[in-house]
């Protein structure tokens, strides 16, 4: 479900609601404001709207999002070790090397986002989306991604050991040289999806595909 915004929000400010540890921000509305290289902790986030955003190399230990949207933002490299994030969406972003371990995310939808390189070792996945996204060489290892789905996604190089993936599914995305194949057993797959799968199984196993 998509997050609950209010249509009236408070204009945030660098001066008055800059991050901070325990900082508690509530209906707001975060423009182009450059936020990079912040550094705080339990910070808490709801019915929130960022909107070029830039968090860029920033880390936030153990924060919380519950319906906040993210359009267009830069979150590049952002750590969010031990985030709980529920009813959020992030459109458009960038992503590259975010990390998102031991994340705990519950009604996540993240469309038209590049998120190459990106981490969410050890995460929860429950009802998450991804969509149309770049998770190039992106890293789920251990992460429980039983609630997940993958619709359109470059999934090339990512890395899949020891994830728990039953009832996972992936709809036209681009599984090729992903890692971690053992892992992939109960997930669901189209033809043309298994057809990546085919190559990188082959490979687990030892066997030559000739022409």
């Amino acid at each position: 479900m998509p997050p609950t915004i209010p249509d009236s929000l408070s204009e945030a400010s660098i001066t008055e609601n800059d991050l901070v540890d325990d900082g508690l921000y509530l209906s707001m509305r975060f423009g182009p404001l450059d936020l990079s290289g912040r550094d705080c902790e339990d910070a808490e986030f709801e019915r929130c709207r960022f909107e070029e955003t830039r968090l860029s190399g920033s880390t936030m230990r153990r924060a919380e999002l519950r319906d906040v949207a993210f359009d267009r933002c830069d979150l590049a490299n952002l750590r969010l070790p031990g985030a709980r994030v529920f009813n959020t969406a992030i459109d458009g972003s960038r992503l590259t090397g975010t990390a998102m371990t031991e994340c705990g995310l519950r009604d996540v939808l993240f469309s038209n986002c590049r998120a190459d390189l990106s981490s969410f070792r050890f995460g929860r996945f429950k009802n998450v989306v991804f969509r149309d996204c770049d998770l190039i060489e992106a890293n789920f290892q251990e992460a429980d991604l039983a609630g997940a789905r993958f619709e359109r996604c470059k999934l090339s190089g990512a890395q899949f050991s020891q994830a728990n993936m039953r009832g996972t599914r992936l709809t036209e995305c681009d599984l090729y040289g992903v890692h971690g194949i053992q892992s992939f057993a109960g997930a669901v797959v189209t033809i043309a999806d298994a057809q990546g799968l085919l190559f990188t199984l082959a490979s687990a196993m030892g066997i030559t595909i000739g022409d």
